[in-house]
């Protein structure tokens, strides 16, 4: 009942292909709207083998190159300040905010993607797939400014083999939010960009979008509340314990089941009322799709690949605060974009690593 309601209204798998022998990626993506107006948004990063990671804060006016397998691809420089996470101190940006609000998440797609062949013509607007999200993230403030550029071909993923991220080009698709709420998904299908509407907020991985739309419609009997008893002949019969409505709700790590369960999570949540409160509740409902070592793994030539969650994040528009937390460190550590001079001459960078603190309250007990 409330899916339906949503439905109607509405790195890594960043990182996944860093190791050809890994298996796919398990990122998750949410957002939520609280009382006051305002958006957040956040996500789970995975992937079945370590992958550095690090937090940085790109200014104004840095310039980039991308690549394409013909050589150098487009170049640009930042209309906007950003700050997210890159992998392999590589200063594109794989997930991040910009300081006008513009959000971007890079999701693996394995299987589905497919881009654009680099030629020529096409060269000087050519990105690889790890160029683009930063491309969008430092150029454009708006949902409406992305979509505009994209129906003129203003840019093209090109199957580029990256550096670090294995031997063939790393297959992705991505999500795109802005600060009033709306929300578009990016796929690299048949060699173009399948742009569309994402009215719940909510991304995984494969299939494509459109099927998972669909999908959810098996779904839409879910509910919050719990369900009565009924009378069969004369037996009352009553649920055991509290979530009866929710009875049916996929529980394994696949894409499909994470996006039903993401998208009945998001939607049913209680709504609070501002965005740093709705940020501790992005935390509380990605715990839900948290993925402990071991839980999903695959044997590859003899070496074993466990999915893990390696990052956790959540983007706050109105604050510009970009929050995280590792797998190692479950401490919610946040980096504030209106801290930094975003006029600097140089991107400045930290690693995600930490080291979990546990606070002795031994001699507080009275």
């Amino acid at each position: 009942m409330f899916i339906r309601k949503a439905v109607r209204t509405c790195l890594a798998a960043v990182l996944a292909a860093a190791m050809a022998s890994a298996p796919a990626a398990a990122c998750t993506g949410i957002m939520l709207h609280a009382k006051d107006g305002t958006v957040v948004h956040g996500r789970t990063l995975e992937f079945g083998t370590p992958v550095e990671t690090s937090v940085a804060v790109v200014p104004r006016g840095q310039k980039f190159t991308g690549s394409t397998p013909l050589g150098d691809g487009m170049s640009y420089t930042a209309k906007y300040g950003a700050v997210g996470t890159i992998t392999y101190q590589n200063v594109n940006v794989v997930d991040g905010v910009n300081e006008a609000g513009l959000a971007v998440g890079t999701f693996y797609f394995p299987s589905f993607a497919t881009y654009t062949p680099a030629t020529a013509e096409n060269r000087a607007k050519g990105l690889s797939p790890i160029d683009f999200p930063n491309w969008l993230l430092v150029r454009f403030a708006t949902v409406d400014e992305v979509k505009d550029a994209l129906a003129k071909n203003a840019a093209v993923i090109t199957p580029t083999v990256i550096d670090r991220w294995g031997s063939e080009p790393p297959p992705f698709h991505y999500v795109v939010y802005d600060k009033t709420g709306k929300s578009i998904v990016v796929e690299p299908i048949d060699g173009r960009l399948v742009v569309q509407d994402n009215p719940l907020g909510v991304f995984t991985n494969s299939p494509s979008f459109d099927w998972h739309m669909t999908n959810l419609r098996n779904y839409v009997a879910l509910d919050p509340r719990n369900v009565p008893p009924v009378n069969i002949g004369r037996e009352t019969l009553a649920p055991l314990g509290q979530g009866s409505g929710m009875l049916g709700l996929p529980g394994d790590f696949t894409p499909p089941s994470r996006f039903v369960r993401a998208a009945v999570f998001s939607a049913t949540a209680l709504p609070s009322a501002t965005s740093p409160e709705a940020v501790l509740q992005v935390f509380h409902i990605l715990d839900n799709f948290d993925i402990p070592i071991g839980v999903a793994r695959e044997t590859s030539d003899g070496v074993m690949h466990t999915d893990s969650t390696l990052l956790t994040v959540a983007r706050d528009p109105q604050t510009l605060r970009y929050y995280y937390r590792s797998y190692e460190d479950q401490t919610i550590r946040m980096v504030d974009l209106k801290q930094f001079d975003l006029d600097a001459k140089t991107v400045k960078t930290m690693s995600t690593k930490g080291t979990q603190p546990v606070v002795d309250m031994s001699t507080r007990l009275k």
